[in-house]
């Protein structure tokens, strides 16, 4: 008898327990709960606790207001024939208001493949419009593109579409290959354009360099020469002052003390210097020359004479 009743009792809890867990609802923050009564839409539950009548009311959606993201996946052709895989990723949210939310879960049935869907026939319209190098220079072209046309046929069922972001755009493998050599071959063209106005650059540096250097030794040999000239007027000008020479042969004597400074200065720093007789002017070794020419040829012709 006394296990019957506690039977009866344990079985009476279980009930009351059931009951109770039938009819709590708790709401998540950033979330809303829809409630039906007997298959009918009745009401939405917000973030926090909430009742239910047990086996009459059910929660039959719930729905999160956070911002979501969907990718979706595009095999697609451009202008000038290339396949490209694009990728997209779509940020939406549902509003956050009755209406938006009753109408996002019992307007759609599977809102994430008609995204996609809306996603698909837009880019496959709009890139082939252009060619490779202008999908990617314009992407945020088909980016608006997207996010208008899933405005236009999502908003009314109570989704916001925040963003449409292309994410990756990735040709067939060849098209990159390609696309890397030429890549590769201008940078290397730009190089060697840069490396080519470099040397010339240094070249005609140089040259500047070698032409001022050559202009201010030539104006350093004019000095020397002009100082040269100066001390010899003042040496000749003192020497005929003070002795009975005249100018010529005080000059002589000049070009000769320079003649004999510039031989020992020769033969200073090399030992195997050998000196031809000659004369300071240059004039006996020049009549010399003639001379031993003359001779040669009278040689020359007595032997063919013979």
């Amino acid at each position: 008898m006394i296990i019957e009743e506690l039977y009866g009792t344990g079985v009476g809890i279980a009930i009351v327990v059931a009951l109770v867990v039938k009819s709590v609802v708790i709401t998540k923050q950033k979330s809303a709960n829809l409630v039906e009564r007997m298959g009918k839409f009745h009401s939405i539950r917000r973030a926090g606790f909430s009742m239910l009548i047990p086996f009459i009311d059910r929660v039959a959606y719930s729905q999160d207001l956070r911002i979501n993201e969907l990718e979706v996946d595009v095999e697609t052709i451009t202008k000038d024939k290339v396949s490209v895989h694009i990728r997209v990723a779509i940020q939406f949210y549902i509003q956050d208001n009755e209406d938006s939310i009753r109408n996002s879960a019992y307007e759609l049935s599977d809102f994430r493949s008609q995204i996609r869907s809306y996603v698909f026939n837009e880019i496959r319209a709009e890139v082939p419009k252009k060619l490779l190098d202008q999908v990617f220079e314009n992407k945020q072209d088909i980016e608006r593109a997207v996010k208008m046309e899933l405005s236009d046929a999502i908003e009314k069922y109570g989704f916001i579409i925040q963003n449409a972001l292309v994410t990756d755009i990735d040709p067939d493998a060849n098209v990159k290959d390609a696309m890397n050599r030429i890549n590769a071959a201008t940078r290397d063209k730009k190089a060697a354009e840069e490396e080519g106005e470099a040397a010339k650059i240094r070249k005609v540096k140089a040259a500047e360099a070698d032409a001022e250097s050559k202009r201010l030794q030539g104006q350093g040999i004019a000095d020397q020469r002009n100082a040269i000239i100066k001390g010899f007027e003042e040496s000749i000008s003192a020497f005929s002052a003070n002795s009975g020479f005249d100018q010529k042969e005080i000059m002589n004597f000049v070009i000769l003390t320079q003649y004999y400074d510039t031989m020992r200065e020769m033969a200073k720093d090399n030992p195997n210097v050998i000196f031809m007789p000659h004369s300071p002017e240059g004039q006996g070794f020049t009549a010399n020359m003639m001379a031993a020419e003359i001779a040669a040829k009278k040689i020359n012709n007595n032997t063919s004479n013979g």
